[in-house]
């Protein structure tokens, strides 16, 4: 299997960033780590052996990203207004350079965003407000109210990245229509401790006309990756 590291000075960041590749051609997948995760976190815990096939045959590629959760969401140190700025500037990192990346690096234009826990939400959160990128979305036991993490600071910063808000109110057609022609896919664990969540987030995009799948495992499947691993390997193809 190809596996390649990579690393660059991020403009939007201010620091070097780094980031793995699997696999050769094929439909380009955006891999986001779970809270505080790094890059190399779907090799560690075996997402890439699960997706050997595709990855070996040519059908997928895989762009594994780090995050900046300690310095942004997880940074308790910062008043909430620089947490979700630098939120705010490791999105700009993903749509400013590391998307032009993909695209310099595989034709395939059908990009798809994968997470788990909170990669799920890194994940839908950038499909939803740049729908325009994206083929598909495959988010695996996420949360996507991220109010929590502010201590009741609230802004337009954390509205327009907080989707249980945004999505309520979004009235552009064009948007819309965006999202509506992504396959987007929400999956869980029947003992999942994101269930009601992602129950509930499904039904927000339902009463704004958003077809999704809410794909729901079970008996006894709770929130960790021997579940996502499946999960994965079901939701890629």
């Amino acid at each position: 299997m190809h596996r390649e590291y990579v690393k660059w000075w991020s403009p939007s960041l201010g620091r070097e960033m780094e980031l793995l590749i699997f696999g050769h051609s094929g439909a380009p997948v955006l891999t986001f780590p779970s809270s505080q995760g790094r890059f190399f976190e779907w090799e560690d815990f075996k997402m890439v052996d699960t997706l050997q096939h595709q990855l070996n045959n040519g059908m997928n590629q895989l762009f594994c990203l780090d995050s900046v959760d300690g310095e942004s969401f997880y940074n308790r140190h910062a008043d909430a207004f620089t947490r979700i700025s630098r939120h705010k500037q490791y999105e700009r990192y993903v749509t400013d350079e590391v998307i032009p990346f993909i695209h310099n690096r595989n034709e395939n234009r059908h990009i798809i965003a994968a997470g788990a826990s909170f990669g799920a939400y890194h994940a839908a959160n950038l499909v939803l407000k740049h729908p325009w990128f994206f083929g598909k979305l495959i988010a695996m036991s996420g949360k996507f109210d991220i109010r929590s993490f502010f201590e009741g600071g609230y802004d337009d910063n954390v509205y327009f990245n907080n989707p249980v808000d945004y999505i309520p109110n979004m009235t552009d057609h064009h948007h819309l229509e965006h999202i509506r022609a992504t396959d987007l896919r929400f999956v869980a664990g029947d003992h999942d401790i994101c269930l009601d969540a992602n129950r509930h987030f499904c039904h927000l995009l339902y009463e704004k006309g958003i077809w999704y799948e809410l794909d729901i495992w079970g008996p006894g499947v709770i929130h960790d990756w021997p579940a996502w691993r499946r999960m994965i390997l079901k939701h890629l193809p």
